[in-house]
């Protein structure tokens, strides 16, 4: 079982990082003292202030802002975990009249054996360099690093059961509006909010998910779907709009699944194919596709995930907390149990 002490990591993590954090706040305020008044630059005698600044670059500054909120909430995250471990450990040890170091130290690991070590080398050969018998040592010594951790994980879970552990950090949230079609009742406890291309193979493959999600919460769950069409996506921008078309006649859901089913037909004809097979009506169907009539919902449903710090798709956001990728369900509905649990609390 290889140790390693807490306090001591816990203690330069948290040294390193918030001269880091605290610092870069501290800049700011540094720079501003450098302009009278917020004046950075004068040209011709034309005055350029810090607001001019920043509302040419309002994006990057965004971004930046965002960047260390995340960084600040992920230390205090890490900061928090560590030391309720402590406690649970330090517990633990004065219930069994011994040390955190001896608690540690009896926690059973999973052997490695041989046959880890084969499997390891085969499903990873292609990434790795020299024979197995070169690298068998290196890969031994991370499979029991591996579970070193996931041991230490599972008995942390199974104290965190034996004693009453209330976590008072907010999860960190982004504020985007619920506008758009949507699945579920309005007054759902829980919405999530999905950014998604329909040319994306990621949001095909998170579909599975979220429609089981919705069959198990029921009326505790709504779902909202807003447009981020990709530029590499050459039919994203107008399978986008076709889809706020078919909204129009109420069968967002039917299109959205259509086209999924089929992201090798999303040009402007093959669309308007798609939406008669469903149903639809034809001629206003297609009178507003070929109007550009949604555009500027596309555009703003863009730039508003843009604002929320999304860059890809599918991205969802649960309550306002982020979640990137086409991620199992299970990560989904961890997030939405919490979500569920903070308000029962709550009430």
């Amino acid at each position: 079982m290889h140790v390693i002490s807490t306090r001591a990591g816990l203690g330069a993590l948290l040294a390193l990082t918030l001269a880091a954090l605290l610092g870069f706040p501290a800049c700011l305020a540094a720079a501003k003292k450098a302009g009278q008044d917020g004046v950075l630059a004068v040209v011709d005698g034309k005055s350029i202030t810090e607001a001019d600044v920043e509302n040419v670059a309002a994006a990057e500054f965004k971004a930046l802002e965002r960047d260390y909120t995340q960084k600040r909430y992920d230390l205090l995250q890490a900061g928090l975990d560590r030391l309720v471990e402590e406690k649970l450990i330090a517990a633990e040890a004065k219930k069994r009249g011994s040390s955190a170091e001896d608690v540690l130290a009896d926690i059973e690991t999973k052997p490695v054996t041989d046959a880890d070590v084969d499997l390891f080398y085969t499903q990873n050969q292609a990434r790795l360099r020299g024979t197995k018998e070169q690298i068998a040592p290196q890969i031994r010594q991370y499979l029991e690093q591996l579970n070193d951790q996931t041991a230490k994980k599972d008995f942390i879970a199974g104290l965190r059961k034996e004693h009453q552990v209330d976590y008072k950090l907010e999860p960190l949230r982004v504020e985007v509006a619920a506008t758009g079609p949507s699945r579920g009742p309005a007054n759902a406890p829980v919405t999530i909010v999905e950014f998604a291309d329909f040319q994306c193979p990621y949001c095909v493959r998170i579909l599975p998910a979220l429609d089981q999600l919705m069959k198990d919460y029921g009326d505790k769950v709504r779902l909202v779907y807003r447009q981020y069409p990709l530029s590499i996506h050459n039919n994203a921008e107008v399978a986008a709009r076709a889809s706020l078309c078919a909204n129009e006649q109420g069968k967002f859901w039917e299109m959205h699944d259509g086209m999924f089913a089929n992201q090798q037909a999303l040009d402007a004809a093959q669309l308007k194919t798609t939406a008669a097979g469903l149903g639809l009506d034809a001629q206003a169907f297609n009178e507003c596709l070929d109007s550009g009539r949604y555009a500027d919902e596309v555009a703003a449903d863009g730039a508003a995930g843009n604002a929320a710090g999304v860059s890809g798709t599918p991205a969802l956001f649960v309550n306002g907390r982020f979640i990137a990728g086409a991620v199992p369900l299970d990560d989904i509905t961890a997030i939405v149990d919490d979500e569920l649990r903070r308000r029962s609390a709550a009430d």
